[in-house]
């Protein structure tokens, strides 16, 4: 079954009562048994519900996975993963990684005993130098956040394998589409579904998907025990997204690689950061490991923060906000907005400057979108 055809039936045939085409929202908590531990699959909501199981297996299939876990948000997702650890064990994280992996890390899990440290995933030998005796976990970003840096994940999944360490793969930005790290060796592929999955800017979600079926019965009882998971309606949402993902994330390809070539030509922009650009250090490794990339984009405005500021002020079709992946387009500032958190000195020496802006590219009419662009560059 292809990828377009999985995201529209996986997990969701029609309804055995109804004939409903459209899996139900299953707005319940608990669920009548026949007799004390006699039931049909459902107790609780906290622990099972059907419309949050469509989700589960619908995304799992699009991964090429077996096993897949909603959430309530990435974050949540990402926590979950990281109960994998106990204190005393060390994780090698992607330096260019989202602001709130970097605050979970440095601000929890550190407090609980659980090390981490920071090295450049572009090059596999930095990931072996980096290793402890107590690495547990290599955490990858790629394309990373803000700055679009590609990791090698086959090199990334033997690497772990030769070392006995959980391989994660935060795939949000390339989507499922475009990039299949479990298919390359990763252990386990986590994904934020407020952003391209849900892809509608209407939801907040999160999903961690693996083939490992020991890794999966930790996954999901800390799930459980834990408890971060998604209401019915937000899984509704992000199934309802996923149908529409493929063409979705062909036109948000599409748009960005034109506006991409667009910003290089012009005079106010310094650098374009976009790996299916032949100025990207990695394209041609992004070419090898993907088959298209999502809609974002970062570049350096000639200036400074002042420049970046009166940029973001007069853009109209690119509302300046947070988050990605919506059919609308959005800009942000990473060093103020996005990765605010990160210390100044971090953010400065991976290359997150005053110039930096971050643009989610939408669906709407290219055409607009670079007039847009283009009037308020000046």
């Amino acid at each position: 079954m292809k990828f377009s055809t999985k995201a529209i039936h996986v997990g969701q045939e029609p309804d055995p009562l109804t004939g409903a085409v459209i899996v139900p929202v299953y707005f319940t908590s608990t669920y009548a048994q026949e007799s004390p531990g006699k039931h049909k699959g459902y107790e609780y909501s906290r622990t099972h519900n059907p419309t949050r199981k469509a989700l589960e297996q619908c995304a799992a299939a699009l991964e090429n996975g077996k096993y897949g876990l909603a959430f309530a948000s990435g974050m949540a997702a990402i926590n979950n993963v990281l109960n994998l650890l106990k204190s005393g064990d060390h994780v090698l994280c992607t330096d260019d990684v989202y602001g709130g992996t970097y605050r979970i890390l440095d601000k929890v899990y550190s407090d609980y005993g659980v090390g981490f440290s920071l090295v450049d995933s572009t090059n596999p030998v930095n990931l072996e130098t980096g290793l402890r005796k107590n690495t547990r976990m290599l955490w990858i970003e790629t394309p990373s956040n803000p700055l679009l840096r590609i990791a090698d994940l086959r090199e990334v999944a033997r690497i772990g394998k030769d070392k006995g360490v959980i391989t994660v793969v935060d795939n949000t930005f390339a989507t499922p589409y475009f990039q299949l790290p479990l298919d390359l060796g990763i252990d386990i592929v986590v994904h934020s579904t407020t952003k391209y999955l849900g892809g509608h800017s209407d939801v907040v979600g999160g999903l961690v998907i693996t083939n490992n079926e020991e890794h999966f019965r930790r996954l999901r009882f800390c799930q459980n025990a834990v408890g971060g998971v998604p209401g019915p309606m937000d899984a509704w949402l992000v199934l309802r997204g996923i149908k529409t993902l493929a063409v979705r994330m062909r036109e948000h390809f599409a748009n960005a690689l034109e506006v991409a070539r667009f910003l290089e030509t012009h005079p106010r922009v310094s650098r374009v950061i976009y790996p299916w650009l032949e100025s990207h250090p990695q394209c041609k490794l992004a070419r090898n490991q993907m088959s298209g990339m999502s809609g974002m984009i970062s570049f350096e405005i000639k200036g400074g923060l002042e420049e970046a500021k009166r940029f973001l002020e007069k853009v109209e079709l690119f509302a300046l906000a947070e988050s990605l992946g919506g059919v609308e387009s959005l800009v942000e500032h990473p060093a103020i907005m996005t990765h605010a958190y990160v210390p100044l000195e971090m953010r400065l020496k991976r290359g997150i400057t005053d110039s930096l802006i971050r643009l989610s590219v939408g669906i709407e009419n290219v055409g607009d979108l670079i007039e847009d662009l283009a009037t308020a560059l000046g």
